[in-house]
């Protein structure tokens, strides 16, 4: 229900009545006509059940963070949902009504962005975030339409080289194991040559238990249940690794098989990789105090460390374990089984393979 009235000599403004009895109302109306015009279309929108409260879009963004408590998110996307809106987006859009953010400003704020040095992949997921919010806003009739949905990319074609991912050869990596031994000791030098030579993600090793280690068998458990180590705001719990497709069994190559039984023989933990003290492994201090320096070069006092793989990541040692698969001939079935990927991905074969021609094959 929707009807006009007149508040001056020659404005009016439009009143109508929600689906809880209370009355909203939309002025600034110059003239009758269009404020009657504007009245129809409300009646005609709430007969077809289409009709969207523009109280909704005066709603700001900030006033709109109640949605991520609705979210059911891991504990790790929260936080970096938290602060993304906090550090980026309400800082731009914060005071902005919903139903006043459009496509240009979206568009202009990431230009911007990008232009004050941003990396175009953390500028997206700033504008994917806020594409999510306003798509709920939609759902909860707040706003007609997202101005944020993904669109034809315009404009000039970018010529920029994509950045190929850093690998290691097999040589690199028992020198960078060598050098985290001398930094963090011999469980450090074990989980590097661990990762390289099964692919496991940082969670997964940090969480192996000895009980998933089947030395006699030759083969290492992903655990479905609690198959990686979680760290947030300082907590850390076990808990599913990445996906489903995750917990998966893979095959340890002969020399590794050894390494590891004689690492249990003396070890008294039930983690097969933890401090001295038998607990987990942080994964920041052991990036920063053991294989930052490890890869890069440099480290304490006394210790003479040489830079082999420069920009190398820990979780470059899973790439540079896929890598060594497809140099090794191995199908992308068998990569993507023995990595815990759902599919492989056949279109960034290439990122992995240039280059890799000598790599040995890899026990799978």
């Amino acid at each position: 229900m929707a009807w006009v009235e007149q508040t001056g000599q020659v404005s009016w403004r439009v009143r109508y009545r929600r689906v809880d009895g209370t009355v909203g109302s939309v002025p600034g109306f110059c003239s009758r006509r269009s404020a009657e015009a504007y009245a129809g279309d409300v009646k005609s929108d709430q007969r077809r059940q289409v009709w969207i409260d523009p109280a909704g879009g005066r709603l700001t963004l900030r006033s709109w963070e109640r949605w991520l408590p609705m979210q059911d998110l891991d504990p790790r996307t929260v936080d970096n949902y938290e602060s993304y809106p906090r550090c980026h987006v309400l800082v731009r859009f914060g005071a902005t009504p919903l139903g006043e953010i459009t496509a240009l400003d979206v568009d202009a704020w990431v230009k911007e962005s990008r232009e004050a040095g941003y990396a175009t992949a953390t500028v997206a997921s700033w504008a994917k975030l806020l594409s999510m919010i306003l798509s709920d806003a939609v759902r909860q009739r707040l706003i007609s339409v997202n101005p944020v949905w993904q669109r034809r990319r315009r404009g000039r074609r970018s010529w920029a080289m994509v950045a190929e991912r850093v690998w290691a050869s097999p040589g690199q990596v028992l020198r960078i194991a060598n050098q985290a031994g001398v930094l963090g000791g011999p469980v450090a030098r074990l989980l590097v040559i661990t990762a390289a030579w099964t692919g496991c993600r940082w969670g997964e090793l940090a969480a192996l238990h000895r009980d998933n280690l089947y030395l006699d068998a030759g083969r290492l458990v992903v655990d479905a249940e609690a198959g990686s180590l979680h760290e947030s705001r300082g907590r850390r719990w076990l808990g599913p690794p990445k996906t489903p497709s995750s917990a998966r069994t893979i095959a340890l190559p002969p020399f590794l098989i050894g390494l590891l039984r004689r690492h249990l023989e003396t070890h008294p933990f039930e983690f097969v990789f933890t401090n001295a003290c038998g607990t987990w492994l942080w994964r920041s201090s052991f990036d920063r105090r053991v294989l930052r320096p490890a890869i890069d070069g440099g480290g304490k006092a006394g210790v003479r460390l040489y830079a082999v793989r420069p920009g190398l990541t820990f979780h470059g040692l899973r790439h540079s374990h896929k890598t060594w698969l497809i140099a090794g001939g191995a199908p992308e079935i068998a990569q993507a089984r023995r990595l815990g990927h759902h599919l492989p991905n056949p279109g960034r074969r290439g990122l992995f393979a240039r280059g890799a021609g000598g790599g040995e094959a890899v026990a799978g």
